[in-house]
């Protein structure tokens, strides 16, 4: 075997089928084309190309990934199962070609047959599945995971339909359908021989075991099937390939045949379509009654379907089930999976037997859960009839776990029922719900924060009683960002630079990015990160001219906000920042300003109407001003659509300023503000989420801070804030907002924008005009600091390299020893030749 491997190169040399040299790729490249797609050249399109080289990746990380189950299989391994209801992983293609160290092999190969490699790229569907940072989070974190060598596995939905495409018309955020499968997924293998089956509805029925035991019995009124999807995810220059494993929902049978032989075709195929409903869409709406059930069922098919995952997984390794904690570290994702809770003590005691105490204690050492909100009406809560009707087992087992919890609580805090019904698992207050952050909370023995602001208000607010309660299940573990995509495979340019300055051993260990600190004082350094950020933001220029027909100015300072469209955020602090702007140069056309370019991107709910109509404000506000012959060259306005993963890949590296503008203590932490900072983008942000350790990291010189604290809002709010007084004690704001109010950007319609403005002058809930003095005031800093290139070069630097710390790499590694208690699995990986498949009669 020794003579055999070469581990410099993952390969055994004589083995050319998953070979990783430019000859042996291109061979293979052509093999899929003809055998995988039954095409030749001739024929081929430029999706055919694409799906053989993906299926020629596919086989190189297919021979990393059975080396990895069999490894994992062999030594019972302890294993991570990340529940999470999103995972936003991108574009396989091209990440998988940076973890396998062959993305200039597999380049020039293409570019040999005459195929431009760039367009075989862009030619991958990206899967849609969630909505923005946590999704992100997740996919960062599975990437970190696998090149940690940690054994693990992602557990999710395979939605077929994922978030919307957005597009913009005349202003206005339109949805689209997402068929991210209209052409298949190469990357993904069906599993149907592991189904499972979820229950819903029905009843429950006592019994007596043959020992004497009361027992419970769960009769569903309906099945669903859960068929699992797996993508091999790839750790960075190594031979882990852990797993992504999404459940499809689908009919136990395809039709009612009865159904069908009495002549109702229709009615016979409503089961089938009903089941399959499940994972058809990623978060339907959850205003009306019906949307709110299929969330429910969503949550319950993901968790049901893992959960008896894990235990075929226990079953196969022949690991007892008392042993279940120690096999699995199962971590919660926010609530959405708080259900898992639940089912866990369900399938213990009632289909393994496990007497109720046994259960709980294996629960609990289970699982993690990592809050993710501060905004308390994000805290999920389930109607308790909705709730008994979906689930009805699990309602008795909440109220047994809550029966068992508050007995605790009472002794522990005599004569307090004010706190006993502040920490019930059911809120009491009106209509009576199940609040499954205390769910989560009760269930786990350990609870995270992502931030360490984040962390430190959950202690005081949301989660104040349990922290009271259990303060050594608390910790922080703020998150990060895999540089393998935000760096290496976005910004090659930058990646170039900082190795060959500083040598490549930061690939491995992102903290070594502050080797770089003592560059930001070399001039011919600082002209060569200058040009590489010139370069970055002239890709940017020409894709958004080739595909949406805007011309940008790379020469003006790319001021960016990209993140999913909410109050919070204050997209609309920015808006107002530039009609200030706008106005300054109307009423003095010699003003001399930094042209800028505003870039937006980000989707609203399509629910969320005051978001839907900050993104039309912002297309407005655009319209006028780009058209404006007084303004040309010094402003632009330009909404990209669509923002995602693709479209981030291209932005990061190309922005000269981050907007991190979010009303201080609302955002939990954060990553696309360390995506920025990594790509050498100076931040304009408040004093909230992970802003305040990148601030503390980076250096207070450079960053750009404004706005009210946490603690300063908390003032405002509780003397009783009056947004109107900070409007009629600032002339600007005063004429900003009664510009809007007037039609100026809505052609003479005044009641367009009349919905912002009454809740700005109103309530402004999220104190937009308590800190826009601060904000313009800041804004004219950045304007100061940019005209000199030196200064703004020096300060990009060393955002850069005290950005390390912000590694998900880092995340893990504290969640591996912290949380998890999980040892890393080196794999070797396995001949192809030397296997040996052994039948079991």
């Amino acid at each position: 075997m020794d003579k055999l491997y070469n581990p410099e190169r993952d390969v055994f040399p004589e083995d050319e089928r998953t070979g990783l040299d430019k000859d042996i790729i291109r061979r293979a490249f052509l093999d899929h084309l003809f055998f995988s797609q039954g095409k030749f050249p001739a024929l081929a399109t430029l999706n055919d190309y694409y799906l053989a080289l993906a299926y020629t990746v596919r086989d190189r990380l297919l021979h990393r990934w059975i080396s990895t189950a069999a490894a994992y299989t062999e030594q019972g391994a302890r294993t991570v199962c990340y529940l999470s209801a999103e995972f936003l992983m991108g574009t396989h293609l091209g990440n998988n070609l940076v973890n396998l160290g062959i993305l200039d092999d597999a380049r020039a190969a293409v570019e040999d047959m005459g195929l431009d490699f760039k367009e075989l790229l862009r030619q991958e569907e990206e899967p849609g599945l969630g909505n923005g940072g946590l999704g992100r989070l997740a996919a960062c974190f599975l990437d970190s995971m696998a090149t940690l060598q940690i054994p693990a596995l992602g557990y999710g939905i395979r939605y077929e339909f994922g978030i919307f495409d957005q597009d913009i018309v005349d202003g206005w955020q339109v949805e689209k359908t997402d068929k991210w499968l209209r052409f298949g997924n190469p990357w993904e293998i069906q599993r149907p021989e592991w189904a499972v089956e979820i229950g819903y509805g029905g009843h429950t029925e006592r019994y007596h075991d043959e020992q004497g035991h009361l027992r419970v019995r769960w009769v569903p009124d309906r099945v669903v099937k859960a068929v699992p999807y797996d993508t091999p995810i790839l750790g960075y220059r190594t031979n882990t390939a852990n797993t992504l494993r999404l459940w499809r929902a689908e009919s136990p049978e395809a039709f009612d045949l009865g159904v069908f032989n009495r002549g109702d075709y229709y009615g016979a195929v409503d089961r089938k379509i009903s089941s399959e409903n499940i994972t058809k869409v990623l978060y339907p709406n959850d205003e009306p009654l019906q949307g709110k059930v299929l969330r429910l069922e969503q949550q319950y098919f993901l968790v049901s379907a893992s959960l008896q995952d894990m235990f075929r997984i226990l079953d196969r390794q022949h690991i007892s089930v008392e042993q279940f904690h120690e096999k699995f570290a199962a971590q919660m994702n926010d609530t959405h999976p708080a259900l898992a809770v639940c089912e866990l003590m369900r399938l213990l005691v009632d289909e393994r037997h496990l007497p109720w105490e046994r259960a709980w204690d294996i629960t609990q050492k289970t699982f993690a859960y990592t809050n993710h909100t501060l905004l308390p009406e994000a805290l999920e809560q389930w109607p308790l009839d909705l709730f008994s009707r979906t689930l009805p087992r699990h309602l008795e087992i909440v109220y047994e776990i809550n029966d068992r919890f508050l007995d605790q609580v009472r002794v522990r805090y005599l004569g307090d029922p004010a706190r006993v019904a502040r920490l019930s698992l059911i809120n009491e207050t009106g209509e009576r719900f199940v609040r499954m952050a205390h769910l989560a909370c009760v269930g786990s023995h350990a609870i995270n924060g992502v931030a360490a602001l984040h962390t430190d208000l959950l202690k005081q607010t949301v989660l104040k009683d349990f922290h009271d309660l259990w303060p050594e299940k608390f910790s922080n573990k703020t998150n990060g960002v895999t540089p393998r995509r935000w760096i290496f495979f976005s910004n090659p340019r930058l990646t170039a630079l900082i190795t060959e300055a500083i040598g490549p051993a930061w690939m491995r260990d992102l903290e070594r990015l502050a080797d770089l600190a003592p560059m930001a004082e070399d001039g011919a350094f600082r002209e060569r990160w200058r040009a590489v950020k010139r370069a970055n933001k002239t890709d940017l220029v020409q894709f958004i001219g080739q595909h949406f027909g805007e011309r940008l100015d790379p020469r003006s300072l790319f001021d960016v906000q990209v993140k999913r469209i909410h109050e919070y955020k204050r997209q609309h602090l920015n808006a107002l920042h530039i009609v200030a702007t706008y106005l300054r140069l109307k009423n003095d056309p010699t003003r001399d300003i930094v042209p800028r370019t505003y870039l937006f991107g980000g989707k609203a709910a399509p629910a969320y109407h005051k978001a839907k109509l900050i993104v039309k404000l912002i297309n407005s506000i655009g319209a006028v001003i780009n058209q404006d012959p007084d303004i040309r060259g010094r402003l632009k306005v330009f909404f990209l659509p669509n923002f995602h993963v693709s479209n981030g890949q291209r932005i990061y590296p190309a922005a000269d300023l981050s907007e991190q503008i979010s009303t201080a203590g609302k955002e939990a932490s954060g990553t696309g503000n360390m995506k920025f900072t990594l790509n050498g983008a100076l931040t304009i942000g408040t004093l909230d989420g992970a802003n305040v350790e990148i601030r503390e990291r980076v250096g207070a010189d450079n960053f750009f801070l404004f706005g009210h604290t946490e603690a300063q809002i908390a003032g405002l709010r509780q003397a009783g804030y009056r947004p109107l007084d900070f409007y009629h004690g600032n002339e600007e704001i005063e004429a900003v907002i009664d510009l809007i109010g007037s039609g100026y950007f809505s052609r003479g319609d005044r009641k367009l924008f009349q919905p912002l403005i009454d809740d700005l002058l109103g309530q402004d809930p999220y104190f937009v005009l308590a800190d826009f003095a601060q904000y313009m005031a800041c804004q004219d800093q950045v304007d100061t600091a940019y005209r000199d290139a030196e200064r703004w070069s020096r300060m990009a630097i060393l955002n850069t390299a005290h950005a390390g710390f912000f590694s998900s790499d880092r995340s893990i590694r504290e969640y591996q020893q912290e949380i998890w208690r999980v040892s890393s699995v080196p794999i070797t990986l396995i001949n192809p030749d030397e296997v040996k498949v052994t039948v079991m009669q």
